[in-house]
């Protein structure tokens, strides 16, 4: 009977023992499994973390980072630099260059104004150290809002041609003041055609 209730005994304490062996491995196991996504998360942060966030996060977090936080450092003056551009009230009027007209509501280049856009480009070119400011206008009729991005659309179609004909875009700064500033204030529809227009400022460098 006591070695059948040993038996017993020792075969219970080994059946307990597997047990507990296999319940003491699976915590391992969880932990060994959890740290692997978070790695692979850094991992693929970090990867990307050059390519998309390189002025801000990819830098400071880690040493390897600083690598590449050096890269970093170098793109962000080159950026910022050509954000600066002088103030409109550093321009000048030159009677050399000549105003661009539009339909009313439109803010395509018509082919007479092209003549005057080319002898302004040949001009400018040949002013290469002067900075130019494009103004966009608009005639009284149709609201602020709109006129102000009609105004801006009229400057940005100037620029486009302009640059078309050999003019660096880097010179020029364009700005629109819609209805706000009219050549002309009278009521009728000549007048209204003088206000439609893009006018030239220049300022040397």
């Amino acid at each position: 009977m006591l070695s059948r209730c040993t038996n017993v005994t020792i075969t219970s304490l080994l059946l307990l023992g597997v047990l507990l062996a296999g319940c003491a491995k699976q915590p391992a196991t969880t932990a060994a499994m959890a740290p692997a996504p978070t790695g692979a998360a850094t991992t693929t942060s970090g990867g990307a973390g050059p390519a998309t966030a390189q002025p801000t996060t990819a830098a400071p977090p880690s040493g390897g980072g600083s690598g590449a936080g050096a890269a970093t450092t170098a793109p962000a003056p080159t950026t910022a630099a050509p954000v600066a551009r002088p103030a409109p009230q550093e321009f000048r009027a030159d009677a050399a260059l000549k105003d661009v007209y539009f339909d009313f509501d439109k803010y395509d280049i018509r082919p007479v104004d092209a003549k005057s856009l080319d002898s302004n480009a040949t001009w400018l070119k040949s002013n290469a150290s002067h900075l130019i400011l494009i103004e966009g206008h608009c005639d009284e009729r149709g609201t602020n809002e709109y006129n102000l991005a009609l105004g801006e659309r009229r400057a940005k179609s100037t620029m486009n041609y302009l640059v078309s004909q050999g003019v660096q875009a880097s010179r020029i700064t364009i700005i629109s003041y819609g209805e706000e500033r009219p050549a002309c204030t009278e009521k009728a529809d000549e007048c209204w055609a003088k206000n439609r227009r893009a006018h030239f400022l220049v300022k040397p460098r």
